[in-house]
């Protein structure tokens, strides 16, 4: 069994380009299915945190490749890929 705590403090890695993505900071699940659809990294902050942060990254389970002990590997497109705008 897997915890979302496990998942959070994996760094997410995109393969195309070995760009850290950032960490993953929610989940969405399928509740008539109870599976996961995608997960949700969170937006870094811009200067330390402060001043709002990047748009959050949503990444269908489809394009997770591997997780591994550290990190979590993902097919990431930008142009393919939704993003959240986080409110001010």
């Amino acid at each position: 069994m897997v915890r979302i705590s496990d998942f959070q403090v994996k760094d997410v890695v995109n393969v195309g380009d070995g760009k850290k993505l950032g960490n993953i900071g929610d989940i969405d699940i399928n509740l008539a299915t109870g599976k996961i659809d995608a997960v949700i990294v969170s937006g870094a902050g811009k200067v330390l945190g402060f001043f709002g942060k990047d748009e959050d990254i949503i990444i269908p389970w489809k394009n997770i490749l591997k997780i591994g002990e550290d990190v979590i590997l993902v097919r990431y497109k930008e142009n393919d890929v939704k993003y959240i705008e986080e409110e001010a």
